[in-house]
């Protein structure tokens, strides 16, 4: 195979890889930068090799030690990107390892790769990481395989090839071992790197969240000013650890001594927070950086929010914090919070402060989180830890994500989410944690955009808005999802009762008719007006003792999965007997959601506490059944067996690359896309007008989801309808299933409607294909295959006409 082409007329070394810096985490939870090498890190090359010890040489060179000139070694920071690629990854200013790779002239899908460790950040876990990031990079430039040759006693070097979970081969035994290492990730390799950035991850954060001692960087003597507040709320929450307020013009704040500077303070801060001036930011975080900081928050606005000039200011931020080892959050946030007993951190300014409990929230807005925080506190819904990653710059939501993945303290995570670092990441990780702990997130987008399907495919729950996110938190950190979807309601009005069902069968619920023998419970227990079918109307006589025999029996039928229990407190008396009758039902089947509505109760939330048992409660019965919607199908996304990309008969990836190497960016000839489709399994023929729709497939790249897929119907179905599907690459079967069933026109295709229905099993394994071949070929910005011949089950599917479109930048980098 050919090498993948550049822009006409752009000069190889102009295109500097950008999308290749990638801050990063070695198994000891060090902060890192790795990036490619660039000619003004000559002299920074020079030093690296200058300070490696003569047993490192050793190891690198494979035999005697000769020192190279220095003009030699400058040139090692030029390379084409391509061909020639080096990592770096960085230590404060400094090199501490390097990775290269050259391209075999010969075998362009080969290439030679060394690797080179500083030798105080040997054993710290730098190889395994630029092994990660040099074979992802040379997979995206058409390499298959990277071949190294090693000194039989250089143990580290040999284990991390051995343990990276790619196909390794080696050589015959002796002196030198030849490894050769296949860079397509491999399900092992994949697993390998999750269990080591999972780790790497929560050592990283352990100092920001579970920190021994805080500096407060701006702290003022002024009550009712951020720096004040965030030493006063320190002192306020309990933090058992060192408080460091900092301020060149006081002795004492809060009761606290004070220090005159970063440089004063008795010893290393584990976490610094900063609420200075924004022009003041870096030299402070400099200073951090001297004194030996583990993570900073930075509270100050002025960077990404003012502009263009701000945004550089911050990802420059970035990358000094985590290239000196420290995690970064914000800028422009509130702080983090942490109730859990290691930890009691308020280093926030908010003066709301959530009482302990089991959610854990991320919001990306610091003036929400003030929000955020005072409505908790009114819902009696505790919080295990809040974060307010503000920019965003570092510290993400998926590494919080895995912060409380191992938090047996948290059983429920909200997140609040503007932008997306990395989709695919986020994907891969709420994907592991959310059938254990449900993810819920409000986005500002459509429901049908990327992003909504990424929170499909990934199984997060997510809502409409901030009072709707709030509404599912309160159920699940407090109830079981509902093993169903059938429920069951009570209430002592019928109009509220009315209401309710409505709003249950809205949010996917149903409301069916109770067993006869729930029926004859509820005659022999209640009074004789009272209506016992679904919903069971209890009239406005009803007493605590009717509620309570009631809901002992819905809760008792087999063919309920959960309750809504609705009271209007002006029809009865004594709203605080009625919320202990409904606990002591709740607490005698545990294993079902019980949720209510007190319509026009105040203070009924405290009535619907009794120690770890709560029972939800919602002004409105249309917030209880939507809640439960959500519930439910969260479930049943948790209980449906998980899918798996397939690997795929007669998919042929080298052919595909083949096909399109060397082309130019822009629109394939017609012809050559049908060939790249069929090394798929993928035929591309003239064919007349199936017996049912006609359908597409596109698949687009998105600038931040990367390939998106979509589906639909051809006609008025998508063009009048909207009823398109969409799914982030790559899909897995049971994406590729639920993708093509959520079309509300899916009954023409399943029988539904009429008729035979269409080949179902065809049509989901030419999405699979066409999810595939994008993965497999990184070239292709756009395919779209219109119509699709929908044939009856047993015959298949045929693709009519395809167009494709190759990037103009195929390895993924920007000219600079």
């Amino acid at each position: 195979m050919t090498t993948p082409p550049y822009p006409e007329g752009l000069d190889r070394r102009d295109l500097y890889p950008e999308d290749l810096e990638r801050p990063g985490l070695v198994r000891t939870g060090r902060s890192t930068f790795v990036r490619p090498i660039r000619p003004e890190d000559a002299d920074r090359l020079v030093a690296f090799v200058g300070g490696l010890s003569r047993a490192t040489l050793a190891y690198r060179s494979l035999g005697p030690v000769v020192r190279a000139r220095d003009d030699v070694i400058r040139r090692g920071a030029h390379v084409d990107y391509l061909d020639e690629l080096a990592l770096v990854a960085l230590a404060g200013d400094e090199i501490a390892g390097l990775v290269r790779y050259v391209r075999d002239a010969g075998d362009p899908e080969r290439a030679e790769v060394t690797f080179t460790i500083r030798d105080d950040h040997q054993s710290e876990g730098f190889g395994r990481l630029l092994l990660e990031h040099i074979a992802a990079a040379a997979r995206a430039r058409g390499i298959r395989v990277l071949e190294a040759d090693v000194l039989a006693d250089n143990s580290r070097m040999i284990n991390v090839f051995l343990g990276s979970g790619h196909r390794v081969e080696t050589g015959p035994p002796g002196q030198i071992l030849h490894f050769e290492i296949a860079v397509d990730p491999q399900a092992p390799a994949v697993a390998r790197a999750e269990r080591r950035e999972q780790t790497a991850v929560r050592r990283s954060l352990r100092p920001l969240l579970e920190p021994r001692s805080v500096a407060v960087i701006g702290a003022n003597r002024e009550p009712l000013t951020i720096g004040h507040e965030i030493v006063a709320n320190l002192l306020r929450g309990g933090f058992e650890g060192a408080v460091l307020p900092v301020n060149p013009r006081a002795e004492r704040i809060a009761g606290v001594q004070a220090y005159g500077s970063v440089r004063d303070l008795p010893g290393p801060p584990d976490l610094a927070v900063v609420a200075v001036r924004a022009e003041a930011v870096p030299d402070v975080v400099r200073q951090c950086a001297e004194v030996g900081a583990k993570a900073v928050v930075v509270v100050s606005t002025g960077f990404g929010e003012a502009g263009a000039e701000g945004r550089a200011r911050e990802r420059e931020l970035a990358r000094f914090a985590r290239a000196s080892g420290m995690r970064l959050v914000g800028p422009n946030c509130m702080g983090v919070v942490n109730t859990t007993a290691a930890a009691r951190l308020a280093a926030t300014f908010s003066p709301a402060l959530p009482a302990p409990g089991r959610v854990a929230m991320s919001s990306q807005s610091g003036p929400l989180g003030l929000a955020v925080l005072d409505f908790a506190r009114r819902l009696r819904l505790g919080f295990s830890g809040f974060v307010s990653v503000g920019h965003a710059v570092d510290v993400s939501t998926d590494e919080l994500l895995q912060w409380w993945e191992g938090d047996a303290g948290t059983s429920v995570i909200l997140l609040h989410v503007e932008t997306f670092g990395d989709p695919r990441r986020f994907a891969r990780v709420a994907r592991r944690i959310a059938p254990r702990k449900p993810i819920v997130a409000v986005h500002p987008g459509p429901a049908d955009s990327a992003a909504g399907s990424l929170f499909a495919q990934s199984g997060v729950i997510r809502t409409r808005g901030l009072q709707e996110l709030f509404d599912v938190a309160l159920l699940l950190a407090h109830q079981p999802p509902p093993p169903g979807d059938r429920v069951a309601v009570i209430t002592n009005a019928g109009g509220p009762a009315a209401l309710t069902v409505g709003a249950c069968e809205a949010s996917g619920l149903r409301v069916p008719a109770l067993g006869e023998a729930t029926r004859r419970t509820l005659r022999s227990a209640l009074a004789p007006h009272a209506e016992v079918s679904n919903p069971v109307d209890l009239t406005p006589t009803a007493t605590a003792a009717h509620y309570r025999r009631a809901l002992d029996a819905v809760l008792d039928d087999d063919g309920i999965d959960a309750a809504v229990v609705l009271f209007m407190p002006p029809l009865a008396d004594k709203p605080d007997e009625v919320a202990a009758a409904i606990l002591d039902a709740a607490a005698g089947r545990p294993e079902k959601p019980v949720v209510t509505s007190f319509l026009g109760g105040a203070g009924v939330a405290d009535l619907l506490h009794r120690g770890d048992l709560v029972v939800p409660t919602y002004t409105f019965p249309e917030a209880a059944a939507a809640s439960l919607g959500h519930a439910a199908a969260y479930q049943a996304w948790r209980s449906t067996p998980a899918g798996v990309v397939p690997d795929l008969a007669g998919a042929d990836a080298e052919r595909a690359r083949s096909l399109l190497a060397r082309r130019a960016p822009g629109p394939v000839p017609a012809a050559v896309a049908a060939e790249v489709l069929a090394a798929y399994g993928i035929a591309v023929r003239a064919a007349g007008t199936g017996p049912g729709p006609d359908a597409f497939l596109s698949v687009d790249a998105d600038p931040v989801f990367g390939p998106v897929l979509s589906f639909g119907l051809t006609g008025d179905y998508a063009d009048l309808m909207a009823d398109v599907a969409h799914r982030v690459t790559p899909l897995s079967d049971r994406d590729a299933r639920e993708m093509i069933r959520s079309l509300r026109a899916a009954p023409l295709l399943d029988g539904r409607a009429g008729g035979p229905g269409v080949d179902l099993t065809a049509l989901e394994e030419t999405v699979l294909r066409v999810s595939a071949l994008v993965e497999d070929v990184p070239a292709i910005e756009a395919l779209h295959l219109r119509p699709v011949r929908l044939l009856p089950p047993g015959d298949g599917v045929v693709v009519a006409h395809a167009t494709l479109r190759l990037t103009d930048n195929p390895t993924g980098g920007t000219p600079s």
